[in-house]
């Protein structure tokens, strides 16, 4: 019973292991980003920082 929830814990580590590397090869996330404009638009680029402080003060 030991032996087999030891392979069991060393199984999980290397699928985890292999999601992460399948994602870091991917490059999956920094492409699923949004942003929401000054008129409520969704956009790819992020707000300058006029645009926050301008967002800030109302």
């Amino acid at each position: 019973m030991k032996k087999q929830l030891e392979k069991n814990r060393q199984k999980k580590k290397e699928d985890k292991a292999q999601r992460k590397q399948e994602r870091k090869e991917n490059g999956t996330g920094a492409d699923d980003i949004a942003y929401v404009d000054e008129f409520g638009n969704l956009t790819s680029t992020p707000p300058t920082q006029k645009q926050k402080s301008a967002d800030e003060d109302q």
